[in-house]
């Protein structure tokens, strides 16, 4: 296993360069100038000085290469720096967005809290609820339960997110008024009356998400034990006298567990991404958010380094997917 988690990482590296020179390479030919949004009044020759600061009058490779090695030279210096108060990365040049002029992981690092207190304790409630509801819904197959599951399930996975957020925020805002439409960025949780309200804002948005997410998971795990539970193996257990708990939830399940753990880790790299409709929906200023204010302003650095960063969460929770299916099944052998 140690070699197979070795050799894949190394083959990771050529991987994500050739994707980050992909990435590179379509915001380069998309269209747009990130001097579109300056005023008209400026003289095209301040425009051109200020084209210069941004790095804009550099070949494509050489502003490549940059971003290479403030990505992966510069920024790591200066997190070891505010972590163990070394000068390693003393006056060497952050990667820095062209909207406000401020390195591009200070502003990540700001976002990211609002995006895993929303989507990924909505994608932790979804996995939680899916799991038991795929489980049941298989061993009471076509039973009340699996019909109301399919149903609800249907209805998550078919209806958007947006009419969903919608109409959570007439319902319940609006009209009942339990809880506030838009979500406040600005609080802090210091004590437990701000817990409640971090509590309250986030059930409109996290049931959205959460609703979504359970819907697609627990179809693939209704599909998996099903699949598993007419196998012979399961016949041969309860034939030796094995109790039904044991045979669903020890045999059964963990069979079930290998397809449905690539659905779950691929979808955590969601988390980081952030929801953008749902972001939108209920004014969240997540990573989500942030991307597409980004990409409206032609922000190249900071859509680059969030895209990069997908591409490698991606990489990441496909190779700890792959090594989950060796610790679910021991017949799995990589070395």
């Amino acid at each position: 296993m140690l070699t197979f988690t070795i050799r894949r990482l190394l083959l990771s590296i050529p991987t994500l360069l050739f994707i980050a020179l992909v990435i590179f390479l379509l915001l380069e030919l998309a269209p747009g100038d990130p001097m579109a949004e300056m005023p008209l009044t400026i003289p095209p020759e301040v425009k051109e000085k200020m084209r210069e600061a941004l790095g804009l009058g550099q070949p494509w490779y050489v502003r490549f290469y940059l971003w290479l090695y403030q990505f992966f030279i510069v920024e790591p210096q200066y997190w070891i720096d505010a972590l163990f108060g070394t000068d390693f990365a003393q006056g060497a040049q952050r990667i820095i967005s062209f909207q406000s002029r401020s390195p591009v992981f200070d502003t990540i690092g700001e976002r990211l809290p609002q995006t895993l207190w929303v989507v990924g304790m909505s994608y932790v409630v979804g996995v939680i609820l899916a799991i038991p509801i795929g489980i049941i819904s298989a061993y009471r197959q076509y039973s009340i339960f699996d019909q109301i599951g399919t149903l609800i399930s249907m209805i998550g996975f078919s209806v958007p997110t947006f009419f969903t957020g919608v109409l959570l925020i007439v319902i319940f805002s609006v009209h009942l008024g339990w809880f506030p439409s838009i979500y406040d960025t600005t609080l802090e949780v210091t004590d437990w009356t701000s817990f409640k309200m971090q509590l309250r804002q986030m059930a409109m948005p996290v049931f959205v998400l959460a609703l979504y997410n359970a819907a697609q998971i627990s179809r693939y795990m209704r599909a998996s034990m099903l699949d598993n539970l007419g196998q012979d193996y399961v016949r041969t257990a309860r034939a030796k006298g094995m109790t039904e708990k044991v045979v669903v939830l020890k045999h059964v399940l963990r069979n079930s567990m290998i397809p449905v753990v690539t659905v779950i880790a691929l979808g955590v790299p969601q988390v980081f991404g952030g929801a953008i409709i749902t972001e939108q929906v209920f004014k969240v200023n997540g990573l989500g958010q942030l991307l597409i204010v980004a990409i409206h302003g032609n922000d190249i650095p900071m859509v680059m380094t969030l895209t990069f960063i997908f591409a490698i969460l991606i990489v990441l929770f496909n190779l700890i997917a792959d090594i989950l299916y060796g610790v679910l099944d021991p017949r799995i052998r990589y070395d």
